[in-house]
């Protein structure tokens, strides 16, 4: 789970510690707003009824989210100290 090897870059890196930040690409932006998109349209409509069926879902799309993040985020995804060029 490091450098992108030159594919897509749809995520800035962090600056300090592991992960990603904010998009840097409109693909990234529609990521982002489909991922919050199904989790809050789930939580309104599944939350009282049936939490198991909830965390059925938010459980595996926050995991395609993060492997998508991972995939395409602009340096990979690894610990930074803030001394890198090109994070967030």
């Amino acid at each position: 789970m490091g450098d992108t090897g030159g594919g897509p870059e749809w995520f800035y890196a962090k600056r300090y510690g592991w992960g990603a930040s904010l998009p840097c690409a409109w693909q990234g932006w529609a990521l982002l707003a489909g991922y919050l998109t199904i989790i809050c349209s789930s939580a309104l409509l599944l939350a009282e009824r049936s939490p198991l069926a909830l965390f059925a879902i938010i459980i595996p799309v926050t995991a395609i989210f993060v492997l998508i993040v991972v995939k395409t985020t602009k340096g990979g995804v690894k610990w930074r100290w803030g001394k890198d060029k090109g994070t967030w």
